[in-house]
């Protein structure tokens, strides 16, 4: 299964993003009213970085409140790492683990078509092997 076909799946599914040049105060807000951990900073279509839950921490604890009125530019995760649609999970899975990062972009030709987390992931992997186990169930059942 590749991630493309994991993007597909949510239909058309906005892209929750931001832009650089929006404050971290905004950029919380928008995390806190969508109830999610990152968002991809999209400047004409192409992922510049990713601001996360960790950059807020980051910045929190090096500028005080002062991080608040900085510009998500300044405190992002640059530049982001991404994968293109024909990804496996497997290796979005592996990659995600090896750099110890929890969100990816998707794109394609230099633009963002998608946005994953490491739940999306694990969630697919246990469906499919949940789906897996019960093809077994029903094999043995009917030999």
């Amino acid at each position: 299964m590749t991630i493309g076909r994991i993007v597909a799946s949510r239909g058309n599914a906005e892209i929750i993003s931001c832009s650089a040049d929006i404050s971290v105060r905004e950029a919380i807000t928008l995390l806190a009213e969508k109830r999610i951990g990152a968002l991809p900073v999209i400047e004409d279509g192409a992922v510049i970085g990713i601001f996360s839950e960790r950059d807020v921490i980051y910045c929190l604890a090096s500028a005080g409140s002062a991080a608040l009125d900085k510009a998500v530019r300044e405190v992002m995760t640059s530049p982001a790492i991404t994968v293109a649609p024909d990804t496996e999970v497997l290796t979005a899975l592996a990659l995600m683990t090896r750099r110890r990062i929890r969100h990816l972009p998707v794109t394609e030709a230099g633009r963002a078509v998608g946005f994953i987390s490491i739940g999306d992931l694990v969630k697919h992997r246990i469906d499919r092997i949940e789906a897996d186990a019960e093809a077994m169930r029903s094999y043995i059942q009917s030999a």
